[in-house]
């Protein structure tokens, strides 16, 4: 399985007025133009996913479905309450493991500290390796078996500033 984990675009500041709750906060234009380049990126470097699960909050929401929307994948779109900050990223790992259909490369968005994490906890099978992700930054794993420690590699980790070069 190919795992991508992607950071959400660039989000109105927390403690914006009117946006008193963290969930609610949306991408800024400049963080929805990003999104563009950066889908375009991946679509260069010809991505292409089985499953899209994000992170309920608003700001994910809209990465998602900016990404599903540019590379023609809504029907791959789904949600899960583990990738909303401070989620459990076991319960996580438990979920794509019992999917019940063979899914190969699925992409993940969310948020930080909590990707990193999950690269960490797969990788090394510890939590805080130093793996941080950019908001709009892209990461890829190779997973073996999803399990805490060794049970993937981390193929490559991408800047938003790298992935808008490329497109």
């Amino acid at each position: 399985m190919e795992l991508f984990l992607l950071r959400h675009g660039l989000a109105v500041e927390r403690g914006t007025a009117g946006f008193a709750h963290d969930a609610a906060r949306p991408l800024t234009p400049q963080g929805r133009r990003e999104l563009r380049k950066i889908t375009r990126a991946m679509q260069r470097l010809e991505l292409s996913f089985d499953l899209i699960l994000s992170s309920p909050f608003l700001r994910a929401k809209q990465t998602t479905e900016i990404v599903a929307a540019e590379m023609k994948l809504k029907q791959q779109l789904a949600f899960a309450d583990e990738l909303q900050p401070g989620g459990d990223l076991k319960k996580l790992m438990q979920r794509l493991a019992g999917l019940k259909s063979k899914r190969e490369n699925i992409l993940l968005v969310g948020h930080e500290p909590d990707l990193s994490g999950l690269i960490s906890l797969l990788v090394s099978g510890r939590a805080g390796a130093g793996f941080a992700l950019k908001k709009g930054g892209l990461a890829k794993l190779e997973v073996a078996k999803l399990c805490a420690g060794k049970g993937a590699t981390l193929a490559w980790l991408v800047t938003p500033a790298q992935l808008k070069r490329m497109q």
